[in-house]
């Protein structure tokens, strides 16, 4: 079996892993993920990866005792939709699945890291600390957050952060995403809804004493969030559960100006009513708690709300609809 293993390898956050172990020479890896008929393969396209199999068959040899030896495995697949509901299946694919391949893992002598969420946190009212001590107090507010929560509870109760890492991704934006669907970032849908009507559309507030859009998240650029990844694989001696956000809340508006700026297009934002099936699970604020993830070693800055969407923006999206745009007037 290739040197590294990268489950959810051809989504979003693995895909630009991938391309990040590439940028450093590393081609030999296994990437492991589901494609289904959707554009997910286009992530893999411009890849360099020694092997490649679906999720199904990859899980039964797991099963099977018929994986070879690997240097350390990330898992990033899972089912991210938090509008998920069908809980047995959650189990199964987001906690079952990472109990046996972190098995595997520990049993093999292979580094192992995987990812969490920052929806394990729920309405946020036990707060953002990421010590163990602090998971039996945490209330998810969907079974997406509950099956990343309960691998987490089973981690913590066997004593394995001293062997293991787990990262609780806040809200990560970026290149890479568009097969998401529904769950793309909302920098990547604002910049839809502004290339093709000029303007963007964010959910009223239904809580007393925040304004419509200054309902607050964590954002995080893809490539911060891959460097920390990188960070865990390059000290294997280091383990634990960490949050890994900017450090910083933002609104919902001030992601909306970011977009509106990085396009050169004057703002223009209408409000929404919340839908009602969000109404109860809707979180109107996330703040990762960094100080456990610098007191492990990673010190590197992370970019600012502003910094990751120009990025974004101006490297990857606008250049696809200008090209776009360029080949219909060929057509034409």
């Amino acid at each position: 079996m290739p040197r590294i293993v990268v489950t959810g390898g051809a989504g979003f956050i693995g895909s630009n892993l991938v391309a990040a172990l590439n940028e450093r020479g590393e081609r030999d890896i296994l990437v492991v993920d589901r494609l289904g008929d959707g554009p997910k393969w286009r992530n893999l396209v411009d890849l360099a990866f020694a092997d490649y199999m679906e999720r199904e068959a990859f899980r039964a040899a797991l099963r099977g005792g018929r994986l070879g030896p690997a240097q350390a495995v990330v898992h990033l697949g899972a089912c991210s939709r938090t509008t998920e509901t069908d809980a047995s299946f959650l189990f199964d694919n987001n906690t079952e699945f990472t109990d046996e391949l972190c098995a595997w893992c520990l049993h093999n002598g292979a580094r192992f890291v995987y990812a969490s969420s920052a929806a394990t946190y729920g309405d946020g009212a036990a707060g953002y600390g990421d010590g163990e001590a602090d998971l039996a107090a945490l209330r998810p507010l969907n079974m997406y957050g509950y099956s990343k929560h309960l691998f987490d509870r089973w981690a913590a109760d066997r004593g394995l952060f001293d062997r293991i890492v787990g990262l609780k991704f806040f809200n990560v934006f970026g290149p890479r995403e568009d097969h998401k669907g529904t769950m793309r970032s909302m920098v990547l849908k604002a910049f839809e809804q502004i290339d093709e009507t000029g303007r963007v559309r964010l959910f009223c507030s239904e809580r007393e004493g925040i304004e419509d859009g200054e309902q607050k998240r964590d954002f995080l650029y893809v490539d911060d969030a891959v460097r920390v990844v990188l960070h865990f694989l390059d000290h294997p001696e280091t383990g634990g559960l960490f949050n890994v956000g900017a450090g910083k809340a933002r609104t919902w508006n001030d992601l909306a100006r970011a977009v509106f700026k990085a396009m050169g297009i004057e703002v223009r934002i209408e409000y929404i009513d919340l839908p009602p099936e969000l109404a109860d699970r809707y979180q109107y604020y996330t703040q990762a708690d960094i100080r456990k993830l610098r007191s492990a070693g990673y010190t590197t800055p992370f970019l600012s709300l502003e910094d990751g969407v120009s990025d974004y923006v101006t490297r990857f999206l606008l250049p696809r609809v200008q090209g776009e745009s360029a080949e219909e007037s060929a057509r034409a």
